[in-house]
């Protein structure tokens, strides 16, 4: 059975691109195409697609103001295809995560290559399995943190939907939370280096990106950079250029395994994505004396990741991002 598409893209070189990459693979059903932001909420509705890909730079609107108009009206699947990497539609980009889009691709930079069309099929094919509804706005009332013994470092790993799910849980966590959290979210070079300045819009919690040979902060979120693992080892955080593990570098196995020498010191979360990446690390922190989380399927963009670690053992059940983050408050407090 073929994937119906609705392609919107303001260029009509990189539509008509776009075009022949989904016709040529078989697997993909074109059933409309246009530059316009108001025509492809008419095309969703009309057609019901099974995913659109959705330029963010559009001749009427902006991908942001149609995604949310899509999502209102009839929601379906969004792949967001965009070049613009400025500080403002990063913003955007990120702010249509949030109000429903499922993931972000990136443009080919010139012209199409064998992996970049592989990767973009990859991503259209998962995505358009996903159930989708309308997101409500959240009230972001942090809660306060209640004193208890609490761990070094939280470390979290994610993948596709993790922006979303990142944000919900770190606004959930107060200014005076310690301790640091470690993030790894799996994100092209040219989204990722506006996710830290994002989600700091999103938490009272300091965000940046981590250092290479920096004392283990006691505090703040900090992100292993695109393109590079982050481990921690004898007390510091350090960025390595190594090789790919399961295709992800940064990858949250990598950062979890580097967690297993503090032991009960350590809280390990896995979050929504595709793949496998965090499983086997979740489990060897557990298995090391961490407590250790993963997200549930219904609030999962992808349920791939968490289903591996639950399938390993390295947790005993799934929870919301509500739970995790109350847990985590559990876990944590103040100085």
């Amino acid at each position: 059975m073929t994937i119906k598409v609705v392609v919107v893209e303001d260029s009509s070189t990189v539509r008509d691109a776009l075009i022949g990459v989904l016709r040529r693979s078989g697997e993909f059903d074109v059933a409309a195409s246009t530059p316009s932001g108001v025509e492809a909420v008419e095309l969703c509705a009309r057609h019901r697609p099974d995913v659109v890909t959705m330029d963010m730079v559009l001749n009427d609107m902006s991908g942001l103001e149609a995604t949310r108009a899509i999502m209102q009206s009839c929601p379906v699947p969004i792949v967001i295809v965009s070049s613009s990497t400025n500080r403002r539609d990063l913003f955007r980009t990120y702010d249509a995560l949030a109000d429903g889009a499922l993931d972000v691709y990136e443009k080919p930079p010139g012209s199409i290559t064998p992996a970049w069309e592989v990767g973009l099929l990859r991503v259209l094919r998962v995505c358009a399995r996903v159930a989708v509804v309308t997101r409500r706005p959240r009230v972001r009332q942090p809660v306060r943190p209640r004193p208890t013994v609490r761990p070094q470092v939280v470390a979290m790993g994610a993948s596709t939907g993790g922006p979303v799910a990142l944000s919900i849980i770190l606004g959930l966590l107060p200014k005076e939370y310690r301790p640091a959290i470690l993030v790894v979210n799996h994100i092209s070079p040219a989204f990722g280096t506006g996710l830290p300045e994002w989600l700091g819009t999103q938490t009272e919690l300091d965000v940046s990106f981590a250092r290479d040979g920096a004392e283990l902060p006691t505090h703040g979120v900090w992100l292993a950079p695109p393109g590079t693992h982050l481990v921690v080892d004898a007390g510091k955080t350090h960025l390595r250029d190594g090789p790919e593990l399961h295709s992800c570098r940064p990858s949250v196995d990598v950062l979890f395994h580097s967690l297993t020498h503090i032991g009960s010191r350590a809280v390990g979360v896995l979050l929504t994505g595709m793949g496998r990446d965090g499983a086997a690390g979740l489990r060897a922190m557990r298995d090391a004396g961490a407590v250790t989380f993963v997200q549930d399927a219904a609030s999962s963009v992808v349920w791939g990741m968490p289903r591996r670690a639950l399938e390993q053992r390295a947790v005993d059940r799934a929870h919301s991002l509500h739970e995790i983050a109350e847990c985590l408050l559990g876990l944590g407090g103040a100085r």
